[in-house]
């Protein structure tokens, strides 16, 4: 067994500083530990130079069962993580038929893994079978309801984490969080849907001068690590896929979410106007649709914020051009924040208008053409 005595902690330092260090002691001695083999090392941490407090164990199995490493202990780190049952099913997707195909198809690869790894025998080439997905696309496009959708069809609770909800001040505490929720999904059976993944999966830093640049590729391959290990679904979801390392090119299977076209925005339009939201006559779901360069979560957006300025001017029911400049703010906003603050071009805003002069002129001649046949009864 080897001995480590480390004396000379200072009495009066923060609570940050000294979980800093302790936190740093056990992943270099485990890092040790796993280097040079030895099963085991006996360290002693003490504010007192003429201590005789027990030894601290720190076993090669780096289960941090010592009470200064309690607290970052996978077990423990887990307790903050917490499934819930998934928000959205399956067909209230919409989504073109090779997407979800792909979705489905990954769906059935658990419901066939008793068949497939334990009856025909393929689990002594894959003892770890999982289903690993990455969703990439433009934001809005349907990544984090297919990922509850998948869940309710797979009758799973769902465990969201982010970047942010797993990184650490302190150092060595990231990896253990990433550990810990991986733990957490296994231990709920749960979906585990990573969100802003291009953060955990970014590319490796081949020359690391600083602190940061090696946590993050220590990050990155304690996921590597845990992805390998963990027996179960679990779903990356990235706007910028092309940041990704290259070691998860085949480790996970890519799935691209596209902008919707045209039929597949009116689903989406239909979807977000429920029969109790009052529309006026001249709603074009049609029309609604062929405005371009739209996702799912801007056509919500759109219908909430029109709606709430209908009932704000005390107006009994929602128009086609409050849909329409709702979409009109929601483009224009986004155009601003992508760091090109322009509104839409005048050749944009002309094909709204006429879309909806279009709109509204159906619906002029509709009516007139009604009012006549009235009066020819008459």
């Amino acid at each position: 067994m080897a001995n480590l005595v480390i004396r000379g902690m200072p009495q009066g330092i923060s609570e940050t500083t000294a979980a800093v260090c302790r936190s740093r002691l056990l992943r270099d001695v485990g890092d040790m530990l796993t280097e040079t083999g030895l099963k085991d090392v006996e360290i002693t941490v003490t504010t007192s130079p003429n201590s005789n407090s027990s030894p601290k164990q720190v076993g090669n199995n780096r289960s941090d069962s010592n009470e200064e490493g309690k607290e970052f202990s996978v077990e423990k780190l887990a307790e903050k993580y917490e499934s819930d049952q998934p928000l959205y099913k399956f067909d209230q997707l919409v989504v073109g038929d090779d997407l979800r195909e792909d979705l489905l198809s990954a769906i059935d690869l658990i419901r066939v893994e008793p068949k497939v790894f334990d009856e025909w025998g393929l689990r002594i080439i894959e003892p770890f079978p999982r289903t690993a997905l990455n969703f990439h696309g433009a934001p809005g496009t349907g990544k984090t309801l297919a990922a509850h959708a998948i869940a309710n069809k797979l009758d799973k609770k769902i465990l969201l984490a982010s970047y942010a909800a797993i990184e650490s001040p302190l150092l060595g505490v990231g990896t253990k969080n990433l550990e810990a929720v991986f733990y957490a999904a296994s231990r709920d059976n749960a979906v585990l849907f990573l969100d802003e993944a291009d953060s955990l999966l970014s590319k490796r830093i081949t020359s690391v001068s600083q602190g940061s640049e090696r946590a993050a590729n220590a990050m990155c391959s304690q996921l590597l690590i845990c992805l390998e290990k963990f027996h179960g679904v679990v779903i990356f979801a990235t706007n910028l896929v092309e940041n990704y390392d290259r070691a998860f090119e085949t480790r996970v299977r890519h799935i691209q979410f596209p902008m919707p076209n045209t039929e597949a925005r009116a689903v989406i339009w239909r979807k977000h106007l429920p029969g109790k939201l009052p529309l006026a006559a001249n709603v074009s779901i049609e029309n609604l649709a062929e405005i371009e360069d739209v996702c799912g979560r801007d056509i919500k957006n759109a219908v909430i914020d029109a709606a709430i300025r209908t009932a704000r001017n005390n107006k009994e029911c929602v128009e086609m051009q409050e849909l329409v400049e709702a979409v009109n703010r929601i483009k224009s906003a986004r155009i601003s924040v992508s760091g090109n603050s322009r509104k839409l071009t005048p050749e944009e805003e002309a094909k709204v208008k006429e879309k909806l002069k279009e709109a509204l002129s159906k619906q002029e001649n509709a009516s007139n053409q009604e009012n006549n046949g009235s009066s020819e009864k008459s």
